[in-house]
């Protein structure tokens, strides 16, 4: 069923559904209230043949109430994977009793960036979560900041729930938000108008978003909100931002049509759309202006076309692929280790062997294992 509508997402076989700190947590403890009515629109949607995925956010916060932090856990590192071992149990009971009140079992699934960026554990996951769906169970799904540092993790659960969904193969995202969406300037201002339907996430769709969350508790922006819908639209997925802030807001928005959807805006294969999704590199290719045109239509990324290599990558790693101004043109996965990579830079195939000692292998970065920006 492809999703054109605001409305239409209540009626998605597969949800992914996003809760930020600053929604269900307010002064270290819970909004108890604005939970249970949340917890009643989900179980309704369920009760109409909607599975439900969560992807909630409130452990750190949750966590340095009941340990007196400062800084609301995130004064350090420390602190936050303090926090956050702390939170994480307070924040799976907050669930469990929330879902348990209409005979729905919640599932606590903790994930850190590597679970999703390696090809074998994102399928681990995925099925994980189909099997908990399928049991009727409604997957509760964290960033493990208890053991994820700065290197290592999502930062945000907007695009958390992105990977979610594609791991889910869900049909649809609601992130909720503390605006009713994406306004075309910074909505403090006069004449700040929301944008409903966005076809494609374009440069000058980034440019309208701000960067800081307004509440100070959570780690997402509109930027990353952005960020998550390109992930989502990519994989042939509907993501919508709605207001979270009032009671029953599924209803509220969706019933009054008040947000702003990104419509899916391909149905990639499910390799390319994990390989779209992935989100930490591990080097940057640069290539010629010849090369940009040739990546353009289709082709490989060819040793001949490389002008410069960053970072330290192995075969089979994903790098970053950017053009001669320092423009990003997509992602994929390298066939060379960065040593060889500099060994063969703008070398032909006919002079590679002697640079490799063995006979070179049919590209750089194969088209088959490469998505553009």
């Amino acid at each position: 069923m492809a999703i054109t509508t605001l409305s239409g997402l209540g009626e998605a076989k597969r949800l992914v559904v996003k809760v930020g700190s600053a929604l269900l947590i307010e002064q270290g403890k819970p909004r108890a209230n604005w939970l249970a009515t949340l917890a009643q629109e989900l179980a309704a949607l369920r009760k109409r043949g909607t599975e439900v995925i969560v992807v909630s956010s409130g452990a750190i916060a949750l966590g340095a109430a009941k340990l007196g932090l400062p800084k609301g856990g995130r004064g350090s590192l420390a602190d936050a994977q303090a926090a956050a071992s702390v939170g994480q149990v307070e924040l799976a009971r907050l669930w469990s009793d929330a879902f348990e009140t209409h005979g729905l079992v919640a599932a606590q699934m903790l994930v850190t960036i590597d679970d999703l960026e390696d090809r074998r554990r994102y399928l681990n996951a995925s099925a994980t979560l189909e099997r908990l769906l399928v049991a009727g169970a409604i997957p509760v799904v964290n960033e493990n900041d208890s053991v994820a540092t700065e290197e290592i993790r999502f930062g945000d659960n907007d695009r958390l729930a992105a990977r979610v969904a594609q791991a889910a193969q869900a049909q649809g995202v609601l992130l909720l938000s503390d605006v009713d969406g994406l306004y075309d300037r910074d909505p403090a201002q006069n004449g700040a108008a929301l944008i409903e339907t966005v076809e494609g996430v374009t440069p000058e769709i980034i440019a309208m978003a701000t960067g800081g969350s307004t509440s100070g508790l959570g780690s997402g922006g509109m930027l990353a909100k952005l960020q998550a819908a390109r992930i989502a639209e990519r994989a042939g997925i509907a993501l919508a931002i709605i207001n979270g802030i009032h009671e029953a807001p599924i209803s509220r928005a969706l019933d009054a049509g008040r947000g702003t959807l990104f419509l899916p805006q391909g149905d990639e294969s499910a390799r390319k759309a994990w390989l779209s999704g992935r989100l930490a590199p591990s080097g940057v290719l640069t290539v010629d202006a010849g090369c940009t045109e040739a990546l353009a239509d289709g082709a490989s990324l060819l040793a001949a076309g490389l002008t410069e290599i960053e970072g330290d990558f192995r075969r089979g790693d994903l790098v970053a692929i950017h053009g001669a101004k320092g423009e990003r043109l997509g992602q994929g996965l390298v066939e060379y280790t960065s040593e060889e990579c500099r060994a063969i830079l703008g070398l032909r195939e006919d002079m590679q062997a002697e640079k490799l000692g063995y006979a070179p292998r049919a590209a750089v970065v194969h088209r088959d294992h490469m998505v553009r920006a």
